[in-house]
Order: structure tokens, then sequence, then C-alpha cells
């Protein structure tokens, strides 16, 4: 969610957080065609659309830790302006408030919605909800700025000089995965795929925003890296995702889940870095709005379900509309309520 400032401005990596947020919404949508959807508290549809099912599958191991890593590489840009005083501050502004705001009267929405739509008792009892990625971004600033601050000290130091080494070969982000494979082993989840709340979210979301703090330290090496080798990487993702699918019919250990993950990551980065780092007028506007549209997205996915879930009409007809409904209504909210109305603007991460 964190803004790439700096005097050279990286559009590649605006996209990618633009990108990221828009596959996190369609993936939630795609949760309320899924039969296991209502145990995580999704309105369903009256019947299942499992085919949509393979390519979310294939999403869902790397749909998190990529916000997280894009998260990381934020902070090290906004840590060339600012002290450790100023940056906590900012990101107090910016991923606190919005937290603590959004968890007070927009998580409660969408559970109104849901308790209203199947008659159930209306009560809400505080929780982060979808906006729990925040109050983990908080945390690792916390956690972590320390030890960046430190490595911003000694930028011509020997661990600078090593990350710049590293990240230069395709082998030194094999080393980068081990970390990840040894928190899957050792955390070893329930499912791989749950990130929301839990240690395995939590840890795998401080190896990315740690690692993504490094990628952007070390200098241009990394992006060099994946830019060189991102078919590659592309092409072991979908051979461990068709072994996935087709073999193991999607019953696989978490360490192959973590390697794999970290292959699709390493993939979508140098295709967004090769092909996106430029200006656009649509990025522009994306860019500002795609923090708010992800705070509020939630109340309207479940609004859309209501509406329209019992509608006598295909599936994927249905599909298509809520993606559109949950869409269009997050950007018209954006628009015309969150960026006019100043007063509200600092509660979804925007400046006045």
């Amino acid at each position: 969610m964190e803004n790439s400032l700096t005097h050279d401005r990286r559009f590649d990596i605006d996209w990618l957080r633009v990108i990221a947020i828009g596959l996190l919404l369609i993936y939630h949508i795609a949760i309320g065609f899924q039969p296991w959807g209502g145990f995580i508290g999704f309105i369903l549809s009256n019947e299942s659309l499992e085919s949509i099912w393979v390519p979310m599958s294939a999403l869902n191991v790397w749909r998190i830790p990529i916000l997280f890593f894009v998260s990381g590489m934020g902070v090290c840009f906004a840590m060339r302006k600012r002290s450790w005083k100023e940056l906590i501050k900012e990101r107090a502004l910016r991923i606190l408030m919005p937290f603590l705001f959004g968890m007070a009267f927009i998580v409660p929405l969408h559970w109104l919605v849901w308790q209203s739509y199947y008659d159930q008792p209306l009560q809400f009892l505080p929780q982060p909800g979808h906006l729990w990625f925040l109050g983990n971004l908080f945390v690792y600033v916390l956690l972590l700025s320390p030890i960046f601050y430190w490595l911003k000290k000694n930028r011509e130091g020997k661990v600078h000089r090593f990350l710049a080494m590293l990240f230069q070969n395709p082998f030194g982000l094999i080393v980068v995965m081990i970390p990840f494979l040894l928190e899957a082993i050792i955390v070893n989840p329930v499912s791989f795929e749950t990130y929301a709340m839990t240690w395995h979210g939590f840890f795998i979301g401080l190896l990315a925003f740690f690692f993504g703090y490094c990628f952007i330290y070390a200098g241009s090496g990394f992006t060099a890296t994946v830019k060189r080798w991102k078919w590659l990487f592309l092409a072991i993702a979908i051979a461990l995702f068709s072994y996935r699918l087709l073999v193991l019919e999607l019953v696989v250990p978490n360490y192959l889940l973590s390697i794999e993950s970290n292959f699709w990551i390493f993939g979508v980065f140098g295709i967004v870095f090769t092909y996106l780092n430029k200006p656009s007028r649509l990025l522009s506007y994306l860019s500002k709005a795609v923090y708010p549209v992800y705070i509020i997205h939630m109340a309207f996915l479940y609004l859309g379900s209501v509406l329209i879930f019992p509608l006598d009409i295909p599936l994927e007809i249905q599909f298509v509309l809520l993606i559109l409904f949950t869409g269009i209504s997050c950007l018209l909210t954006y628009e015309f309520v969150i960026k006019r109305v100043k007063f509200l603007r600092p509660f979804f991460g925007l400046t006045y």
C-alpha cells in the first residue's frame, strides 16, 4: 500500500500495487462462488462455479506475499527522505489511522449485510476483517525500522555490497527463498493460503516486507535479474502449478507451495519491471484510488452479492456482474465521496 515517493519514481512498482489489489478484489469475489466460502463468512451464490477455482488456486499462493514485498519496497523509497521519527509518524497516519477507522466503521458494514442476508442477529465484535493486512504492516514498520535505518547508515558497508552481489545472480534469489521455505516447514500451517490473522500470514509477510526493502536497498541488481530471467521464473512456476493441479490434485506440501509462490512473484516482478515502468494518466489515477478501494471493497462486494446472487442468470454472468458492481461502486465512492470530502481523506490514507 505504500507510496514509492522518490525523485526517480518507479512507475512499475505503482503498477504492481494496483494490479495486486485488483487481483485481490477478483479473488474475494470468486470466493462467493465456492462451496467453502460460507465457512469464512462470505455470502454464497445459489450454485457453485468451481471452474474459476483453477486460476484462483494458482493466484492464491502469491497474491498476499507480493503485496508485502511491494510494501517493503515502498518503505525503502520513503526512508530516503525521512528520519526514523518522520517515518513512524507518516506510517501511523497512512496505515494505523485507516486501520483503526476501518475496523470501527468499514468492516462492520459487510458483516451487517451478511447477518441481514442470512437472518442473523445484528451484532458486531471489533475485528480487523480484511484490514488485517494494514495491522501487520504497521507492526512490521515498528519491528524492522531500526534494522532498516542501520542499513541506511551503512549504505556502503559490507552488508550492502553482499546484497548487491547476491541479487545480481538468479541463484541469489534461490537463497532468498530459503527463509520462506523454513517458515513453511517450521510454522507448517494447516492451509498455506490462509494468511489472515495467522502466524503463517504474519511471518511470511514479515519476510516479504524485509526482502522487499532489501531488493530496493541493494540497488539495480534485483530489477535487472528478474527482468532477464522472468520467463524462466514463470515457466518454473507454471510447471510447479501444473504438477500440483494435475498430479497432486492441489494437495501439496507447504514447502512446495512456498517455492512455487516465490517463482510466481519473481516472474511477475520481471514482467512488470520490463513493460510497465512508464507514467500514464490511468496509473496516476489508480495509484491514488487503490488504497481507498482496498479499504471499502468488501462492503460493496457483499452488497453486490445480495443484489446479484438471487438473479436467475448464468453463474458466469453473475461473476462478471459482481466484478463490475464492486469495482465501479468502489471507484465512484472514491471519486465523489472519499476524494472530495476533505475530513475523510486521512481515514483512507490520503493527504489533505
